[in-house]
């Protein structure tokens, strides 16, 4: 608003709407004309026009006698294209290549905002425009060289071949009689891309007269681009409140129903995925993303969502298969859509896909040839269902995409059990439809033992709680059994040795306290059919072993320094919000998949080199307690680290400041007078700019 008062206005100008021209100016975009093809401005040989499709064709001479034109290959290319007759149908009849045909393409569908304008005598014209066409060279002439190039090499076969030849070649036909079209069938018809290019092929040219630049005609057309009257009664459209005109000036973006994208797939922002409703969001999401973790799904959607709503939407398009949720198949093929491989139905298409999801929540490895086998479906449809939920494994088959969400299970036992449910429900399905039998409903053979129901009881925990106690309790006593033997063995003090081996002898009675560690292996083990893959880093005493805490911590500090060298200053949450994003990209088994809590984020931030600003904020605010800790990179190494280190002192003791005293303090405490783009650079890397103050990254409060 400052800058407006030393910007004074020093002219205006009036502006007038002709309308002589309405709904038939087009705007033609040419391409940039090559050094090698210039092109004759006055000659035009043809012109014509297709005005449902707004589709143009021209036809432009070029300057064959340019020293910029090469005429050995423009001999060669009409030769290839016309050979070595000269007709009526001859596309050069020069024998030389001496013209470019153009065709035009839509460069907007919208146009309304558009508009052609002239200046003159102090007064701005304007008329809108009815369409944007870009012009593109067109090479059919090729497809016609190649066609006469293949009719060439067919006459020379067939010249060749010989009668016998040619009776021996008599083939077995089949002749098949066309069905009654159903009326669902002729709606395909006809929105296939098929009959849309018949439709717009059967329309025919309007050829055009062209008129070259100084041309009189192209002189009275031109006039019509100004308004033939000025008076208030032609400009009815100006006369307007200014809101009003603001509004016709920029009308607000209404996108036709057909240019509304139907999916991710059509490139929809988060921006615009999160002006949907929640529903559409979630199906959305899920439809793409296939397999994803409720976690993940939370932080897509922004904070401030209700995590029940989630809940309840998220198990409208998706199952809950190992602790993770996965598209339904009705959501992936709709009904009364097919294969795109085999042509097989919709509904074939998802028994067969229910079916893999079915088996991935009995065991976490499934067998492709098994699979093919029971639903009889081709190869392809086959690996297509296992590519949206699995990653092959060599030797071994296709494991499930993600690791068990053992966090979603523990938290919601309700949700498990209702899925689990279900899961019984589809299982009864399929065994009837594809006559399942007791090979494919039991777990393998050496799973067999340790496959247990999804809810384990109490009293099977207290129970198998019992005989790990016991199995340890063996264990441990033939080691130091076998351990005193030695040391008496070697004459080995047993007074010095010997408590340096303790055994916790404790009654296993049904008072001890319950020891849940044999459950908690088998709960990340069995539950929804998880299994622990091979090689995989699996916790001791709840903790992960050396080497792989200095390879988790090397990933996120990896994270941490890369994220605050680009945003220099981030909110608790903002961190959170990136590093989940961060973890969706990463390939599935990443040693970050093994847990990263809050407080080993922000001690890695700390030791990063990054200081947490006590940002004063309001006391009314809103914001959530991980929008409160605000981190920033103290020291990145470049130029600029003094003067950001002021400006987070300035925001240790203001909430907002204004732009001149944050000016003012960075020239006293640096000692310089320092231009507008430092300043720029400075408030660019730490703040953002809300009704004329300045904030911190992430703390304005609206």
């Amino acid at each position: 608003m400052a800058n407006e008062e030393d910007d004074p206005i020093i002219q205006e100008i009036d502006v007038f709407l002709a309308r002589s021209l309405l709904e038939k100016l087009y705007l033609f975009q040419y391409p940039i004309r090559p050094a090698s093809m210039t092109y004759d401005d006055v000659t035009h040989l043809s012109a014509k026009i297709k005005p449902k499709q707004q589709k143009v064709e021209l036809e432009m001479a070029i300057d064959t006698l340019n020293p910029n034109y090469c005429r050995s290959k423009g001999e060669q290319i009409a030769l290839n294209v016309d050979g070595t007759c000269t007709d009526e149908t001859s596309t050069y009849s020069s024998k030389l290549m001496d013209k470019q045909t153009f065709c035009s393409s839509q460069a907007a569908s919208n146009v309304s905002r558009y508009a052609a304008a002239v200046y003159k005598k102090g007064e701005l014209h304007l008329t809108p425009l009815h369409g944007i066409l870009q012009l593109r060279p067109s090479f059919t002439y090729l497809d016609k060289a190649d066609a006469k190039h293949r009719e060439r090499e067919a006459a020379n076969e067939g010249g060749d071949s010989s009668q016998d030849e040619a009776e021996d070649d008599v083939k077995q036909i089949t002749v098949r009689f066309s069905r009654p079209e159903t009326e669902q069938a002729r709606q395909r018809r006809v929105q296939s891309y098929e009959f849309l290019q018949k439709r717009q092929a059967e329309e025919h040219w309007v050829h055009l007269h062209y008129y070259g630049l100084k041309d009189s005609r192209s002189e009275h057309e031109r006039q019509y681009l100004f308004s033939q009257g000025h008076g208030l009664a032609e400009n009815t459209e100006l006369i307007k409140s200014p809101s009003e005109y603001l509004m016709m000036l920029m009308p607000p973006s209404v996108e036709e129903e057909n240019d509304k994208p139907m999916a991710p797939s059509n490139v929809l922002s988060m921006a615009q995925l999160r002006t949907l409703p929640l529903a559409d969001q979630i199906k959305i999401l899920m439809k793409n993303v296939k397999v994803m973790p409720f976690a993940n799904l939370m932080s897509l959607l922004g904070s401030g969502t209700d995590s029940t709503a989630v809940l309840r939407c998220v198990q409208q398009v998706a199952l809950l298969v190992q602790g993770n949720w996965v598209v339904k198949s009705d959501v992936l093929y709709p009904k009364d859509t097919s294969s795109p491989h085999s042509g097989v139905p919709a509904e074939v298409l998802c028994r067969g896909r229910d079916f893999v999801m079915w088996k991935f929540t009995q065991d976490r490895w499934v067998v492709r040839k098994e699979v093919a086998a029971v639903t009889k479906l081709c190869p392809e449809d086959v690996k297509d269902f296992l590519e949206h939920m699995s990653v092959a494994r060599i030797n071994k088959g296709w494991e499930f995409m993600l690791p068990y969400d053992e966090d979603f299970v523990k938290k919601h036992p309700d949700i498990v059990q209702r899925q689990h449910m279900l899961w019984m429900g589809i299982q009864a399905k399929l065994e009837k439809v594809y006559n399942l039998l007791k090979e494919h409903l039991a777990p393998k053979k050496q799973e067999a033992q340790s496959a247990h129901p999804l809810l384990v009881s109490g009293e099977q925990r207290v129970s198998m709680a019992k005989a790990k106690a016991k199995q340890n309790y063996g264990q441990l006593e033939k080691e130091f059994q076998r351990q005193k033997a030695e040391m008496k063995s070697n004459d080995t003090s047993a007074k010095t040795d010997v408590p340096s081996i303790r055994i916790k002898e404790e009654p296993v009675g049904a008072e001890e306290p319950m020891d849940t560690s044999a459950f908690e292996g088998l709960n990340n083990g069995l539950v929804n059919g998880l299994h622990t893959a091979e090689g995989s880093p699996e916790p001791v005493n709840g903790h992960l072993p050396g080497g792989c805490i200095d390879r988790v911590a090397q990933e996120l500090k990896a994270f941490v320094s890369s994220t605050f060298k680009k945003q220099f200053v981030l909110t608790l949450s903002e961190l959170k919000r990136l590093f989940n994003l961060h973890l969706a990209s990463l390939p599935p088994g990443h040693t970050l998949f093994s847990g990263i809590s809050d407080k080993m984020l922000q001690d890695m931030v700390l030791d990063t080199g990054c200081k947490q600003i006590l940002v004063p904020f309001p006391p009314q605010t809103a914001a959530s307690p991980d929008e409160l800790k605000v981190y920033a990179l103290w020291e990145a190494g470049d130029t600029y680290d003094q003067h950001r280190q002021v400006l987070l002192e300035i925001f240790s003791r203001n909430y907002r400041v204004r732009r001149n005293v944050i000016q003012s303090q960075l020239s006293q405490e640096c000692g310089e007078d320092l231009n507008k783009q430092e300043v720029d650079r400075v408030l660019k890397d730490c703040c953002v700019s809300y009704g004329g103050m300045w904030y911190l990254k992430g703390t304005v409060q609206s």
